[in-house]
């Protein structure tokens, strides 16, 4: 019984696996033409299928509309019941049916005829009723579908989602849509976090960013460290241009020699030009940055603006927080 059911699901997806390799051969001129027609189009694409072809439907939509083609998911029941008002002349509908021969999705063809919408027939045969009214034909027809009885939407489902992923690029690419466009369409995501949180974002600022000036004792830069819990302060001169940087760890080696130090000058204690960064960099940058860094990694990034005054500071722990990391 264990082998049998092996053979089985091995047999469904070497069938699904060939099938989605057919349609190469299927991106041909009515393919191309079809794409264009949706990239002049001044209005949405709306995605319309029953059933299994109806869910895939809806991925499809979903796909476009993250990637820079507004469209949406039209159920054809409830369009035949009212939501076809949802449809303009300027859209146009792309209508999946393995068959062609949908009847809910038949019955709306008149309707969507008389709106004036263009239609883009994603179907299994072009002799069907659908393909016959539609202005686009996207051939995604397979010979069979898996399993013993050949009947369970498989394959053609299967080839249906793959050739709206093969428009959905297409689109993608032609649009010269970026992984920053992705990212405005995606912001709860990591990626979207990832390419749109800018430094100024996340670093500490105002009141909560530690300064002091190079001549006071380095026991006011541990009371300031403390105090902000940063865990480093940026260190100005008599003009509040940044100089250096003091952190935890400075103060933390300086009294394993001793505590005779607290009543020096910062300026004896800091580290001189640090690494630093400008708020408006990506908040990736100061992660590559910190990892980079020679001799050995840091965990602090002071951020200055264009005249070189301290603005603000940045800890891995606040890009850790943010899930950048």
């Amino acid at each position: 019984m264990k082998n049998s059911i092996k053979e089985k699901a091995i047999e469904t997806i070497n069938m699904e696996a060939a099938a989605v390799e057919k349609l190469a051969a299927r991106i041909d001129d009515e393919f191309v033409a079809a794409v264009e027609a949706i990239l002049a189009t001044k209005g949405r694409v709306i995605v319309t299928g029953m059933g299994k072809s109806g869910h895939v439907g809806c991925k499809i939509a979903a796909s476009l509309a993250s990637t820079g083609t507004p469209s949406f998911f039209l159920h054809p029941a409830e369009a035949f019941h009212g939501d076809l008002g949802m449809v303009t002349e300027n859209d146009i509908i792309i209508a999946i049916s393995n068959s062609g021969e949908t009847n809910e999705i038949i019955n709306i063809l008149p309707v969507i005829r008389r709106i004036g919408a263009k239609i883009i027939s994603l179907c299994g045969r072009r002799e069907s009723t659908l393909t016959k009214n539609a202005d686009y034909f996207i051939d995604a027809g397979v010979e069979r579908e898996a399993g013993p009885i050949g009947l369970a939407p498989t394959c053609s489902t299967t080839a249906a989602l793959a050739m709206g992923d093969a428009l959905t690029v297409a689109l993608l690419a032609e649009r010269n849509f970026t992984a920053q466009d992705f990212a405005v369409f995606h912001p709860g995501g990591s990626l979207g976090r990832k390419l749109l949180l800018r430094v100024g974002d996340v670093m500490h600022k105002g009141e909560d960013n530690a300064t002091i000036e190079a001549d006071r004792p380095a026991r006011e830069a541990l009371f300031l460290m403390t105090k902000k819990g940063v865990g480093a302060t940026s260190v100005v001169d008599g003009n509040g241009c940044f100089i250096g940087l003091v952190t935890d760890g400075d103060i933390r080696r300086s009294l394993a020699k001793s505590a005779e130090f607290l009543d020096e000058p910062v300026s004896a204690l800091m580290t001189k030009s640090p690494l630093t960064i400008t708020e408006d960099k990506l908040a990736t940058a100061a992660i590559s940055m910190m990892e980079k860094h020679e001799p050995r990694p840091v965990t602090v990034l002071p951020v200055v603006d264009e005249d070189n005054r301290p603005v603000g500071i940045i800890h891995i722990t606040d890009l850790m927080r943010q899930g950048v990391v």
